[in-house]
């Protein structure tokens, strides 16, 4: 029951990423769906997280490796996403 939690919590908190993705990626301008894709790809790194911690078992060394990964990936796309909104600001002035 224990190696169950954390791949469950960690696609519980995937689904906040991909709400956030359908809500921004509405309003259909070029800007928003990209920041929407940047979005879904968050939901879909914690997903596949979620389903490497399930693959990890108990092993201690995977289960660090597949956070390691997960947090390289969704930082490396939140980071992507920050400045791809900075210059599009930059090019509105």
């Amino acid at each position: 029951m224990n190696e169950l939690l954390a791949p469950f919590v960690l696609a519980l908190t995937a689904f906040p990423a991909l709400g956030i993705a359908f809500w921004v990626g509405r309003e259909g301008s070029p800007l928003s769906r990209n920041q929407a894709l940047h979005w879904a790809l968050i939901a879909l790194s914690l997903f596949c997280g979620a389903a490497g911690l399930y693959w990890a078992g108990g092993n201690s060394n995977r289960t660090y490796a597949v956070a390691g990964v997960v947090f390289v990936s969704v930082n490396a796309l939140a980071i992507s996403m920050l400045v791809r909104l900075h210059r599009a600001h930059r090019m509105r002035k």
